[in-house]
């Protein structure tokens, strides 16, 4: 009767499916001695054909085949009982002595007449995928105590889906794209994104790149050297610099000039920059992270922002989803932001009243969270109670034009700045203050030195209504 061996080697077309396998396989005799061992086993287990053949299988030291430890010797293997080993999940030691942990798959070979010639076996190195199993684990775990801690806060199944990309994200060095209406928390992301990424050790570096000036942005993005401009004493090191080996977050990335477009660009694709008046390059290891409140592919329509930037940009999108869209988070929310108020106010607020609660989630929230969490700031000035009610609320969200004429509390002495301020503020000045501030609180807050709270409760004593009449 032929042997396996001769009939592997008679046959031209097996052995060279078994050389071009992605997957290791070897061939065992019915005395459990390799015969035939292909290129991929070589790579996985270091051992080469010329060495291994005639050895027994033994030698790779499989850690479990039957639920147990590789036996003495064939007679003692069940494959030839029960015919093949399902795919399992075992260690087996390499050349040099280390374990490698692999995928196990077996079958017995048997002629026309039915007898056994011997045993296929096919080994799947796992390396890389227990890695990467690994690393999304700590990923998944990281974001858990992340959570826990405040920093995004959800439980709707479109949150779920964020939460999904951003433990994706967070294990590859991908370029992030994060787009989403203005208060839908933007940094948050891009900050869990770096907190349970790789680079958590590493700094993160967040710029927003509307709030200055293209020269000014410039500069701070790339740095500059002593004499570079008027003002420049000194070297200077910028914003990409700083985040050197960590991330860098770009935030109103669709606000920066066409300019900075073009060197954005260059730093994505030689990841090296140039400061401002300086000719030496500066190689710099980076992740970036972007956001924009704006539909940027618009942008690109309209010719404001460079396709090729875009699409460097926009590896892999994330879109955050308005507060509006998400109403079963809003219950949550409202719990964060009254312990955080509780926490920094000394207050004892333990939840709000049923009509608040109705007009909380009916309401649009077209500042989304950001204008959620000041509305909760607002309600913590005038609750009287140890429950937020209705006429506790801003105007725009709960739709009363309720008078205020409760006394005002008493304030402690203010810092010396602001001691004149205050003492010259009645109700005709904060009228005119408010007037030349279009009724903004925090402009009008500003104008005045005093704090926005101040303003609301000055606003309640004197009975001004919350907007213009």
């Amino acid at each position: 009767m032929e042997n396996i061996q001769q009939a592997i080697e008679k046959n031209k077309l097996l052995k060279r499916f078994l050389e071009s396998m992605g997957d290791g396989v070897f061939v065992l005799d019915p005395t459990g001695k390799i015969v035939a061992w292909n290129p991929a086993m070589e790579a996985i287990t270091g051992y080469s054909s010329r060495e291994i053949k005639g050895k027994s299988c033994r030698i790779l030291k499989f850690s479990k085949c039957f639920g147990k430890d590789c036996p003495s010797g064939m007679h003692d293997c069940k494959i030839l009982q029960t015919g093949k080993v399902i795919p399992t999940e075992c260690v087996i030691s390499h050349r040099n002595g280390h374990l490698l942990e692999v995928s196990k798959n077996a079958r017995v070979i048997r002629d026309d007449s039915g007898q056994i010639m011997g045993v296929i076996e096919t080994v799947t190195d796992l390396t890389e995928l227990k890695n990467t199993r690994l690393k999304i684990e700590q990923a998944a775990r990281r974001l858990g105590e992340l959570n826990r801690l405040g920093g995004i806060i959800a439980k709707s199944e479109v949150m779920q889906n964020v939460f999904s990309f951003i433990k994706a994200s967070a294990a590859c060095e991908t370029s992030i794209f994060i787009q989403g209406e203005s208060g839908t928390g933007k940094e948050l992301v891009a900050g869990a994104i770096h907190s349970i990424g790789e680079r958590k050790d590493k700094p993160m570096i967040t710029v927003n790149c509307s709030a200055l000036s293209e020269s000014l942005l410039e500069s701070e993005l790339f740095g500059h050297v002593k004499g570079a401009f008027t003002g420049a004493v000194r070297d200077r090191i910028g914003r990409f610099e700083q985040a050197d080996q960590g991330t860098i977050f770009l935030d109103e990335i669709g606000e920066i000039s066409p300019y900075i477009q073009i060197k954005l660009l260059r730093v994505l694709q030689e990841k090296e920059i140039e400061r401002v008046g300086d000719s030496k390059k500066h190689k710099v290891n980076i992740r970036i992270i972007t956001a924009t409140n704006k539909d940027l592919k618009s942008r690109v329509d309209e010719g404001f922002f460079r396709e090729d930037l875009y699409y460097r940009l926009k590896v892999f999108p994330i879109y955050l989803p308005p507060l509006r869209n998400r109403r079963e988070d809003i219950p949550l929310l409202v719990d964060h932001f009254i312990k955080l108020n509780n926490k920094i106010s000394g207050q004892t607020v333990t939840g709000m009243a049923e009509p608040a609660r109705k007009v909380f989630m009916k309401y649009s929230w077209p500042g989304n969270i950001r204008e959620l969490a000041n509305a909760i700031e607002h309600a913590f000035v005038l609750c009287s109670d140890n429950q937020i009610d209705l006429k506790d609320l801003p105007l725009e969200i709960s739709g009363q034009n309720t008078t205020y004429a409760a006394p005002l509390p008493r304030y402690p002495k203010p810092a010396s700045p602001r001691k004149k301020q205050r003492e010259s503020l009645d109700r005709d000045s904060l009228l005119t203050i408010l007037t030349e501030s279009g009724w903004n609180k925090a402009e009008a807050a500003r104008r005045s030195g005093f704090s926005r709270a101040a303003i609301w409760k000055y606003m309640k004593k004197w009975n001004i209504p919350m907007q213009s009449e």
